[in-house]
């Protein structure tokens, strides 16, 4: 697998070899591709989850205002949305639903009591969840505070699950993404006169995906922000599965 990776970062001829494999093999180096991608963001979200329902558990009690959730909607006496900063995590209280969860995106690190839904930002990943789906009619924010308490114990399980979720979604893109490119493989197939199968061309953009996500998973560890990053991810994906496709044979050499 490792060998593989290497060579498709940057030898399309490979590329081009690797058609020939079963297809389990490419299917299965999609699922190590998107595990490689899933670390730096599992591992910044596990340092800044961990930080976070620390800073949390305290300032609950000493700086957040009484608030209380019922049927599914926050209710406090302030008339404005708050605003704590903090170094390790931004809390936000707001019943008045003048805030969105596109507005607590814009934080690094946040947890927001919204109008009707909870949000949570772990290294700038946002995640946002309806006070319906607890099935609770009422609770407080004492309650929250037992629960965050309880939370650090249950830490280890809790950063667990949240690996396999955003293991789950991160295949999910990739053999989306990687099924898109094959389409185009197709066209690229007919233009440049060469054979080979949808099978092969799926095969070929199972691996012409490597370099930019290598890269890509790179620049998430260093925590640098790529400007235009989806369009140089296909355009880069798409370079190496054109220059791939033209190393098969063509119609009229194989008659």
């Amino acid at each position: 697998m490792w060998k593989r990776l290497l060579q498709s970062l940057y030898s399309p001829v490979h590329i081009a070899r690797f058609r020939f494999h079963p297809i389990g093999k490419a299917i299965s180096y999609v699922f190590f591709l998107s595990l490689i991608a899933t670390l730096p963001i599992a591992i910044y979200f596990t340092i800044s989850i961990n930080k976070m329902i620390g800073s949390t558990h305290q300032l609950l009690t000493e700086e957040l205002p009484p608030f209380e959730v019922v049927d599914g909607v926050l209710i406090a006496n302030e008339k404005e949305p708050i605003e704590i900063i903090r170094p390790d995590v931004t809390m936000l209280l707001d019943s008045t639903g003048t805030l969105t969860t596109d507005d607590v995106a814009r934080y690094t690190n946040a947890v927001a009591f919204l109008k009707e839904e909870f949000a949570l930002v772990a290294n700038g990943h946002v995640q946002s969840y309806p006070y319906s789906v607890m099935q609770v009619e009422r609770f407080t924010n004492k309650d929250v505070y037992e629960f965050t308490g309880t939370l650090q114990s249950l830490l280890p399980i809790v950063i667990s699950l949240s690996f396999f979720v955003l293991y789950f979604f991160t295949c999910t893109s990739k053999f989306l993404y990687v099924t898109v490119l094959a389409f185009i493989g197709l066209i690229f197939r007919g233009t440049l006169n060469k054979r080979g199968s949808y099978r092969h061309m799926w095969s070929l953009s199972a691996y012409s995906i490597t370099l930019a996500t290598i890269f890509f998973t790179v620049m998430e560890a260093l925590q640098i922000v790529v400007p235009y990053a989806v369009a140089l991810d296909w355009f880069v994906s798409i370079t190496i599965l054109f220059v791939s496709i033209k190393e098969l044979p063509s119609v009229k050499e194989a008659g």
